[in-house]
Formats: structure tokens, C-alpha cells, sequence
């Protein structure tokens, strides 16, 4: 009798443990439930780029559950695939923001984070701050479910850019088809439309004449899309040479100009934050080919760069992205700087491609006083793209940047630019540039006190290195506070004649350059 009553005993606790694993197979199957361990268990596409949005949450109860629980169905979570983390993926992602200590009674407790399509497996560990749930300081996460209809997850902001011989008429067109006019579709960058939508919202651009559908476009992800491509144009007449002569005689002037400085060089070499990257990098490898890229527009716009022998594509920004990049960017270039500065503008993303360069220059002299180079991305280079920065004494430096890396300048002072060919691959860049708060005549001051002495003097310099050796101290001077960059060249210009000279001697042959109305 006691045998019979223990076997049924054990019968029951086993019906009851396999009662609980059924229920908790249902729950898994209904909620859709994946836990991983490792960030690289993420769905990554073949280029190692998160191939999918995720909303990724705490795998251990009680916040698993109240997570769960509070999902939205399929159609609102804006194609976010939620994902259950624990072991090295959970402490990568919340090793710093773990649950409440006090007692977990609802969700506002349990720590979550949209992880955006895009991005590296190496950058996806640091999302930006704004992707998390954080109902205590975040009025747009007063519940869940706001949080994954929120900026931080399923709301994004469009760009689109008409390029179409004509006017076009722009629709949102709802899940069953119906569609609503929004607006006349104007053409050219200046009249790029922006738009505050939602991951999986619709929108077509049409002749306003014919009906034909020109772009039908199911929005993925925050950037931008093109009806068409710009078709740069340079008046067949214009004297290449003469012209570029003439720009770089400017610049010089322009240069001279500058009274204040910021720093010794006028310019260092730095690294992006790591979650600034990550989003960078992201925005651009999911914008990066047509008709998301599109041609900068140049047409008879001067030779800054030259357009007419190597395509300049671009990238556009959309406003809310900008906004958070260049406010995080401020406080490092503000730190470089050593004093209070205001954002003015960010431009880009501007992509070069083989056989590019960029004309010696300085920037707009009121509103570019400090700011920042940034490589987001390059590829199949044969050779190091150096940017050339001209220092206080006007010696020439070339800085070799890799992804992720930043440069800072005193852009309206520092004479900037690549003027070697670009050899083989691509090279995408943003710019973005700030000046002193509320002054838009910091360049004719004085120096305010403690400010770094520019660095003039450095003695006797030579090449230790390789002439193709940059970056790397191949030029070693008296002073060592010159730094690592001094061209192997040893290069010092003088005029503007002398970085004409310079140009022609690192360029490529004339022989097939626009001379004349009737040479090509």
C-alpha cells in the first residue's frame, strides 16, 4: 500500500512538472520568445550587419513575464523582433542598468532597448541612450507600448528627394491601399521633403499627369530615398587648371582672415564615441546604395571637388538624427576646443569615389570655427586617402583616418583637404561644425587668456620614415609636440600659388583634362 502511494506520488509530481513545461512552451510559442546568450546569436546578415530591428529585454523572471505581457500585437511593433537575452549578451547590453532593487511589481522596472537594423555585431553592444526604456525620464515611455511606438523604437523620420524631370504628387497609402495626398512633390535637394513616420508605413510619388508611379516606398528605417538621380553639370568652357588656381589664391586669402585660434596645431586626431558610431555606421550601411545614395548636387558649383572626373554621392541626414549625433559630438569637440560652443550645421553623409579629391580650403568663416571630420566607412582603398590639414605655421600634415575615426580643425582657419586622388574603393564622411556661443565675430577677437599658444617654431625637421608613410611620425622635428602627422613631403606652403603647386604635383596628368570649350 505505502509502495502504491509513493509510486502515485511520483506520478504526480512528474505530470505536474511536465504540466509546467507544456505551459511554458505555450507561453514561449505564443509570445514568439527567442533567448540568446551571445550578441552574435542576433540575426546578422552575411556582412556581419544586424539584419533585422530587435527589441531586446532581460530573459530572467519577473522581467521576462512583465515584458511578455506587455508586447503589442505583431503590426505595432513596427518590425522589432523581440528577443529575450541573458549570460554576456544580457551584460552587454544592461551590465549597467540592471532591474530595480526594490520589488519588481510592474514593467517600469525591467530595463529594455530597441537595437536598430544596421548596425556592426562589433558596435552592438553600445546603443545609443535614447534607445532604451526609461519611463522615469522619457515622457514618450509612460507605458510599453509607447516605448516601441516611440522615437527610441518604431518612429523614424524620411527623407525624400525628387529628381524626376518634374513636380510629382506625394501619398500615404494606409494598409488596404487607400491613399491620401499629402503635398506637391517639388524637385532638388532644396526642396527635399521630411517626414515623421513609422517603420512599415507606405508612400508613393506620382506624376501628377499621367498617374505613373514613380517611387512606391515601404519605409524600413530612418534615412532617405531619391525619385531619380542628380546629373551633375560643368560648363564645357571653363579652364580647369585656371580655375582651381584662381580658388586656391582665395582660400589663402580667406585663410588670413582668421585672427583667433583655439589650439596649437589647429587641429588632432580623435576616435567617436562607441554608441555615436554604432548608429552612424548603421544609418549608413542601410542607406548605402541607390536610390538611398544619391549624386551631390554640383553642376557649375566651383571645383571644390571634382565632379565632373569622379562621382560625389550623398546622404541625406534627416533632422532628428542630426540633432542627437552633433549634440553628443558637441561636448567632445568642446572639450578639444577648451571653450563653450553652439551647433551651426552638420553635413552629409557625402561618399567619394575612385579618383576623387578635394580642393584646399577653409569654411565658412562665421558659423565654421571648430569641427569635425568623421569616417564612417571605406573600402578597397590601394592606398591611405590622407587628410591634409595646414597647421599655424601652415606646415602640411596628412592625417590617415579609419572608420570611426575623427579629426578635429579649426575649419575656417586651418587650410583642409585631399588633394591625392583617391585610389580604388570609397570613402564616406560627415562633417559637422560648431563656434563660439551666440558670436558670429569669434574670428576677429583676440585670443582669450589660456588659450594654447599657436605652435610656430619647431626647429629642424627630417624624414626618419617612408615618403608614403603618414600618420606614423615619418617626419621627426627638434620639437616632438609637431606630432605624428607632418607630411612626408615636408611640405610648408606660402601662398596660394604654392598649394597650386601642390595640387598639380600629387594630381594626375592633364593631358585628358577639361581644357577648353572644345577639349574634353
Amino acid at each position: 500500500m505505502l509502495t502504491s502511494s509513493k509510486r502515485i506520488a511520483e506520478i504526480a509530481v512528474a505530470v505536474s512538472l511536465l504540466l509546467a513545461a507544456l505551459t511554458k512552451i505555450r507561453v514561449a510559442a505564443e509570445t514568439n520568445r527567442r533567448v540568446v546568450s551571445s550578441l552574435a546569436d542576433l540575426p546578422f546578415d552575411d556582412n556581419g550587419h544586424l539584419s533585422s530591428h530587435v527589441l531586446a529585454y532581460l530573459a530572467s523572471d519577473p522581467c521576462s513575464a512583465l515584458v511578455e505581457a506587455e508586447l503589442p500585437d505583431e503590426e505595432k511593433m513596427y518590425h522589432h523582433i523581440p528577443i529575450a537575452v541573458d549570460g554576456d549578451a544580457a551584460d552587454a547590453l544592461f551590465g549597467d542598468r540592471p532591474p530595480s532593487e526594490s520589488p519588481i511589481v510592474d514593467v517600469k522596472h525591467c530595463p529594455a532597448v530597441c537595437l536598430v537594423r544596421g548596425v556592426d555585431l562589433s558596435l552592438a553592444a553600445y546603443p545609443l541612450p535614447e534607445k532604451y526604456y526609461d519611463p522615469e525620464n522619457n515622457v514618450e515611455h509612460a507605458s510599453f507600448q509607447n516605448f516601441v511606438s516611440s522615437w527610441s523604437c518604431g518612429r523614424v523620420e524620411f527623407a525624400f528627394i525628387n529628381y524626376s524631370p518634374k513636380t510629382l504628387s506625394m501619398y500615404w497609402v494606409d494598409g488596404n491601399g487607400a491613399k491620401t495626398y499629402l503635398y506637391p512633390f517639388e524637385r532638388k535637394e532644396k526642396n527635399t521633403r521630411f517626414v515623421e513616420t513609422y517603420i512599415g508605413h507606405r508612400f508613393t510619388a506620382e506624376d501628377p499627369d499621367t498617374g505613373e508611379v514613380l517611387m512606391d516606398h515601404t519605409v524600413e528605417f530612418s534615412g532617405a530615398i531619391g525619385v531619380s538621380n542628380h546629373e551633375n553639370y560643368i560648363d564645357p568652357t571653363v579652364d580647369i587648371r585656371e580655375e582651381t588656381r584662381r580658388e586656391l589664391d582665395g582660400e589663402w586669402r580667406k585663410h588670413l582672415q582668421v585672427k583667433r585660434t583655439f589650439t596649437s596645431l589647429g587641429f588632432n586626431k580623435g576616435r567617436l564615441p562607441d554608441d555615436v558610431f554604432a548608429s552612424m555606421r548603421a544609418f549608413y550601411y542601410n542607406n548605402r546604395d541607390p536610390p538611398h545614395r544619391l549624386q551631390e548636387e554640383w553642376d557649375s558649383d566651383g571645383v571644390l571637388v571634382n565632379h565632373w572626373e569622379a562621382d560625389c554621392n550623398f546622404i541625406m541626414i534627416p533632422w532628428q538624427l542630426k540633432r542627437v549625433w552633433q549634440a553628443r559630438l558637441k561636448d567632445v569637440v568642446q572639450e578639444w576646443a577648451g571653450c563653450e560652443i553652439e551647433q551651426t550645421d552638420m553635413y552629409g553623409i557625402r561618399q567619394y569615389e575612385a579618383g576623387a579629391r578635394l580642393l584646399t580650403h577653409v569654411d565658412r568663416i562665421n558659423t565654421h570655427a571648430v569641427s569635425l571630420i568623421v569616417n564612417i566607412a571605406q573600402g578597397n582603398l590601394t592606398q591611405p586617402w590622407t587628410v591634409e590639414v595646414y597647421d599655424h605655421a601652415n606646415r602640411l600634415h596628412e592625417v590617415v583616418m579609419e572608420p570611426g575615426d575623427i579629426v578635429y580643425y579649426e575649419s575656417a582657419k586651418a587650410l583642409h583637404g585631399r588633394s591625392t586622388p583617391l585610389a580604388g574603393g570609397y570613402y564616406a564622411n560627415i562633417f559637422t561644425h560648431y563656434r563660439p556661443i551666440g558670436d558670429p565675430q569669434w574670428y576677429l577677437k583676440d585670443n582669450p587668456e589660456g588659450t594654447q599658444e599657436p605652435l610656430m617654431d619647431v626647429g629642424k625637421c627630417e624624414l626618419v620614415g617612408k615618403p608614403n608613410e603618414y600618420s606614423a611620425g615619418a617626419v621627426k622635428c627638434e620639437n616632438p609636440a609637431i606630432g605624428p602627422h607632418l607630411s612626408p613631403r615636408i611640405f610648408t606652403a606660402t601662398s596660394g600659388d604654392d598649394l597650386y603647386q601642390w595640387w598639380l604635383s600629387v594630381g594626375p596628368s592633364f593631358d585628358n583634362e577639361m581644357k577648353g570649350s572644345d577639349e574634353l
